[in-house]
């Protein structure tokens, strides 16, 4: 892979993560090692990214091993459960998440792993945070915003309050970054979020 980068010329953006991984690697071994003892260390989930395309973002794993069985058992006999899951396509306490994997929530740390999603040139450092397919929909015409940039590791809705944020909120956070995206932006989203990651604020 980076000969690969080396041949096409690496932009500020792969370049900035090959030096994160390279920073990082000492932590990435030790939750991975910590990870392995009790199932796989990283998952790769199906993302939509730029222009519509589908591509396997990359997460340290946060939750108990057969986990989307337990969701459809979940949404099935739990309406509040169901209810949430419907507003926000996500649980805020949600009991698939182990001890460790919310822990690695909290401190964004399972996020890692995207620094290669970077290097793939499938999101960049900063975007939208990557959506599913069955969150399309809420996005309406508006995905066009969306599909005109990569998704990125951190964007406005992470140092905003994450899942203190209303879900269309962040939809109209995504096409303000889609349509405002300029360097001074980027470099403030950067050093925005290391306060935000620390005080954990909308973490769960």
């Amino acid at each position: 892979m980076l000969a690969a980068l080396l041949q096409r010329g690496m932009t500020a953006t792969t370049g900035s993560s090959i030096l994160a991984i390279i920073f990082l690697l000492p932590l990435f071994l030790v939750l991975a090692c910590t990870l392995a003892m009790n199932g796989p260390v990283v998952i790769a989930h199906r993302r939509v990214g730029k222009g519509g395309c589908a591509f396997r973002c990359y997460k340290f794993r946060s939750m108990v091993v057969d986990a989307e069985e337990r969701l459809v058992r979940l949404l099935r006999d739990d309406p509040e459960a169901r209810a949430e899951w419907l507003r926000h396509h996500k649980l805020r306490n949600d009991p698939r998440v182990t001890p460790f994997g919310r822990f690695l929530r909290r401190s964004s740390l399972d996020e890692l792993p995207q620094f290669f999603n970077v290097l793939r040139g499938d999101m960049s450092i900063v975007g939208p945070r990557p959506i599913v397919d069955a969150e399309i929909w809420r996005y309406g015409r508006r995905i066009a915003n969306y599909y005109s940039v990569r998704p990125g590791i951190t964007g406005i809705w992470q140092v905003s309050g994450r899942s203190d944020v209303e879900y269309r909120t962040r939809v109209a956070m995504d096409c303000l970054y889609a349509r405002s995206a300029r360097p001074t932006l980027y470099l403030w989203l950067v050093i925005a979020t290391v306060p935000a990651v620390l005080s954990r604020r909308g973490s769960c």
